[in-house]
């Protein structure tokens, strides 16, 4: 749904900036010859420049933004896969008291890595490390050092729980919509700028088409950025294959 979402608006930004800066170039000879005036085309051109500075600078913004969530989750990411590894090595430490726990982690990390790179709250998944904790809870430790052991499980487990949570969290994106809206009504009124007096030839109209194409496809990228989960551009989920690699061991 997300990358439905992200194509959507980068294909009806297209639309709307071809449209209107070629309705622009070939609809402003219908003007009369007073809107037509040097001085009238001169502060479309400098409306159309502060707006151009204005526009850059937040689609600057956005990048930087989407670039520090992508960031953001990577690094929790691996975070994340360090300590359930940890997590697993304690209730191995555990002996055959454990088995159930470890059996259950494997299952949640298959879960997880079918149905998305561990950083979407699948679920069937949370079910599965839910029962992870249950199997430990369950344990009936006998002496000081499991004791000891099964504590520091138990918590392990909880910041476990709290990072996927803190990784789920970021990954639904940072950019609000009405900023999006903002930024493509700016492109339109300097892409209708751009039409605005313009000659009417092949150069021309190619080189509008062309700018439209770059920068609905440059807020696409930002906008698939900034949903780590899914899309061209995701957080990769080899930390999570490595660790089910090695507690499959």
């Amino acid at each position: 749904m997300i990358v439905a979402n992200e194509i959507l608006i980068s294909a009806f930004t297209f639309v709307l900036l071809v449209g209107v800066s070629l309705g622009c170039l070939f609809g402003h000879t219908r003007l009369s010859p007073k809107q037509l005036q040097e001085d009238t085309n001169a502060t479309v051109r400098i409306v159309a420049n502060v707006f151009v500075v204005i526009a850059s600078l937040v689609l600057g913004l956005m990048l930087s933004s989407a670039k520090n969530t992508f960031q953001a989750v990577d690094d929790d990411l691996h975070a994340y896969a360090t300590d359930l590894i940890l997590l697993d090595k304690t209730i191995r430490s555990l002996g055959p008291l454990g088995d159930e726990a470890h059996r259950g982690l494997v299952a949640y990390l298959d879960r997880a890595l079918s149905s998305n790179p561990g950083v979407a709250a699948d679920r069937e998944a949370g079910l599965l490390l839910d029962e992870v904790g249950n199997r430990l809870r369950a344990i009936r430790v006998t002496d000081d050092q499991q004791t000891a052991l099964w504590n520091e499980a138990r918590e392990l487990y909880r910041e476990v729980l709290d990072e996927r949570w803190v990784i789920a969290g970021q990954s639904g994106g940072t950019i609000p919509m009405p900023l999006i809206i903002v930024v493509i009504a700016w492109l339109v009124l300097i892409f209708a700028s751009f039409g605005y007096r313009s000659p009417r030839n092949a150069v021309v109209i190619g080189t509008l088409i062309a700018a439209a194409f770059l920068i609905s496809a440059s807020l696409c990228l930002i906008l698939d950025m900034d949903n780590p989960s899914s899309g061209l551009i995701q957080v990769s989920d080899m930390p999570l294959q490595r660790v089910l690699e090695q507690i499959r061991q």
